[in-house]
């Protein structure tokens, strides 16, 4: 047999097994077009063209490396299906006598071919694609692009050699299996498993267990710094609770159904529990792996949803004006003698310049440190390594506050009271509202606090911070003095900052014209010189909350990108894992239906069985992965609370309306598929 033969017979192997290598060789194509894409996009020119194309460039860099990951995982998975489905086949060839030699041509070029089709159709379609998901994330990012047509030879030489080498190590798994598979094997590789299993109750108790204790650190961490780094391993114990209740406890799940007699001896729950039972711990990791793509598809879409259409009110959360500049001088002395008249003369000539007129101009002097807050007593920055070990554990990170001090007549003159206070008075204010003492002690000073306040002006990015802030009103400033002094670590217990900041009533393109030459010409001129002068030196710095979020935009809307492209890829992996899923299942089920008829079982009652089933089965992963969803929201919303997002409403309504879109589309695919096994179980695949 030499020549064309085994090529042949690969080709004609693939044609005649459609039903299952069309849909591998389509994700396929899917994938490899996504990391072509992925990779394209990080070189395109647009990376380059607006603000936070650099930060972009690298979350795509993030994406191929999961991209990869997840290929060769997925395709191991489904290269295992194919070939056990072609078994039977393989082994009806060696009965005729061929050889194991042959049975490995027969592989290679099937390999060989599915390699070609895989990547050449994804490389194809990456190419044709690339322009048009070039252009989605330009109108997502607010970005201009040419419509210039571009194929990137380095990506599609990266893509190469990476899916061909993916589809290399595919290849010599299959000839090794088939090689290492016994001629009876072969046979009956469809029947094995059908040894119904017994009940493993100790992984099924620990798999719940891990579950509700993944769901505890999820709803009981309310700091988003711990939260950050929970979420991690509340992620993996929720991966492995949900595999091990598929595979152990849908078994256990069965037993209880069928020892429940009422609900056992009906004709549409008779055939469907006693066949769950037999094949749930085989296909329970198959049920497994849908409810962890669900999951990440749901948390994937709402989280950067949010992120992006929330974008203005996290915009406005960390800006209090339009245009802002903060200067950290060494000393509160190089305020005084008229230095601060000084700074705003300098910056409103900078404005008379450019034919501006600053509005709502705000500014004050504070001081700021982090402190750990136990009662009425403070530790301070001389204290807190201490207490803390170096802040080696995650937990104690976030028993730190941010203490902002300023002084009574900034707060008077900004908030328009009249507030008096003696030498040992205070006023505090603290953003959790936590704060019910009668005394502040800080630094060996006891302040006596006369009223806690409710409101307070903005401060830097105070009502935006995940970490409590408390600030604290007191007569002067300059009492704090010695804890400004630099140290020899070239620290302090407490940086002093002074901070303007104004609106513009002009166009986007004025203001950041007159942003980028006050933020370059502020510090040079000539009447400040007195900043230079004074010891141990300065640093200022501005921003603006048009550029900012022009960048903004740019990371957020590439996030968000990012987020569809993999929801795709993962939806595309699940519907295939479900596909297979209902294939391999119909053809388990077949026989049994078929001794079913035989004894009476109309077909109506076999539609009952099958929908009783599948909608048993089926919804499951939907279901649970809509309760993990709902479990991680409280530790989705604390990490996002890091990226200054503010509004809760908005990630709550739009992760109701990806659970809703998912569940119709997942309701389609239920439709599809279960038409699909219906056939193969009645006996007209044709």
């Amino acid at each position: 047999m030499r020549g064309p033969f085994f090529p042949k017979l690969a080709l004609s192997g693939i044609k005649k097994n459609g039903q299952i290598y069309f849909p591998y060789l389509l994700t396929c194509i899917v994938i490899v077009m996504m990391f072509y894409i992925m990779h394209s996009l990080g070189d395109s020119p647009l990376m380059k063209e607006f603000k936070g194309g650099g930060n972009v460039a690298t979350c795509l860099g993030l994406a191929k490396f999961v991209i990869a990951v997840f290929a060769f995982l997925f395709l191991l998975y489904s290269n295992s299906f194919l070939n056990r489905r072609r078994y039977k086949e393989f082994g009806l060839y060696h009965v005729l006598g061929m050889g194991k030699r042959g049975l490995r041509r027969i592989v290679l070029w099937e390999s060989v071919f599915s390699g070609i089709i895989g990547l050449g159709g994804g490389l194809i379609c990456g190419i044709l694609f690339s322009k048009l998901a070039e252009l989605l994330l330009a109108n997502i990012v607010l970005s201009e692009v040419d419509y210039a047509f571009r194929v990137d030879g380095k990506a599609i030489f990266f893509t190469t050699g990476m899916f061909g080498f993916i589809f290399l190590l595919l290849m010599v798994k299959s000839l090794i299996t088939v090689q290492l598979t016994k001629s009876l094997e072969l046979f009956q590789s469809e029947k094995l498993g059908e040894k119904p299993p017994k009940t493993n109750w100790v992984l099924a108790i620990l798999g719940l267990i891990i579950l509700v204790t993944a769901y505890v650190i999820s709803c009981t961490i309310k700091a988003p710094l711990t939260a950050l780094f929970a979420f991690f391993i509340a992620v993996i114990m929720v991966i492995v609770a949900t595999y091990f209740l598929f595979i152990a406890g849908s078994v256990a799940l069965c037993r209880i159904l069928k020892n429940n007699k009422k609900y056992y001896y009906q004709k549409n729950h008779f055939v469907s529990v006693s066949s769950m039972i037999f094949r749930m711990r085989r296909n329970g990791a198959g049920l497994a792996s849908i409810c962890v793509l669900c999951t990440m598809v749901l948390v994937m879409l709402s989280a950067s949803s949010c992120m992006y259409f929330g974008l203005q009110d996290t915009i406005n959360g960390r800006f209090c004006r339009d245009m802002e500049i903060s200067l950290h001088p060494p000393k509160l002395s190089v305020l005084e003698n008229d230095g601060n008249e000084q700074l705003f003369t300098a910056i409103n000539q900078i404005f008379e310049n450019e034919g501006v007129t600053p509005e709502n101009v705000l500014h004050y002097i504070y001081l700021e440190t982090t402190v750990v807050i136990e009662g009425t007593q403070v530790l301070d920055g001389r204290d807190i390594e201490e207490e803390l070990n170096g802040i080696s554990d995650i937990a104690q990170i976030d028993r730190l506050k941010y203490l902002v001090v300023v002084s009574s007549d900034d707060y008077n003159r900004i908030m328009e009271t009249n507030v008096t206070l003696s030498d040992d008075e205070a006023l505090i204010y603290s953003t959790d509202g936590k704060y019910h003492e009668s005394i502040f002690s800080l630094w060996g000073k006891d302040w006596r606090i006369k009223q806690v306040l409710k409101e307070m002006f903005p401060i830097g990015e105070l009502e935006a911070s995940v970490i409590p802030v408390f600030v604290l009103v007191v007569p002067d400033l300059s009492i704090f003095n010695p804890l400004l002094q630099v140290k020899e670590d070239g620290t302090s217990d407490m940086v002093l900052n002074w901070y303007y900041g104004c609106d513009l009533d002009e166009s986007k393109e004025k203001v950041i014209e007159v942003y980028n030459h006050l933020r370059s010409g502020l510090f040079r001129r000539d009447e400040l010189s007195f900043i230079k002068e004074e010891s141990g030196g300065y640093s200022y710095y501005s921003t603006c909350k048009i550029a900012d979020f022009d960048e903004m935009v740019g990371l957020y809307g590439g996030v968000f990108f990012i987020g569809i492209i993999l929801s795709i890829l993962f939806i595309f992996a699940m519907v295939l894992i479900i596909y297979y899923k209902q294939i391999s299942e119909g053809y388990e089920d077949q026989k049994r239906f078929e001794i079913m008829q035989k004894v009476g079982m109309t077909k109506k009652d076999i539609q009952k069985s099958i929908s009783s089933q599948v909608l048993t089965v089926f919804f499951a992963p939907l279901v649970l992965a809509g309760i993990h969803t709902a479990f991680a929201f409280p530790m989705i919303w604390r990490i996002l609370r890091l990226l200054y997002i503010q509004n809760l409403k908005l990630l709550i309504l739009l992760t109701i309306a990806a659970f809703l879109l998912f569940g119709v589309f997942y309701a389609i695919l239920y439709g599809l598929t279960a038409k699909v096994y219906y056939r193969i179980v009645s006996g007209n695949e044709q």
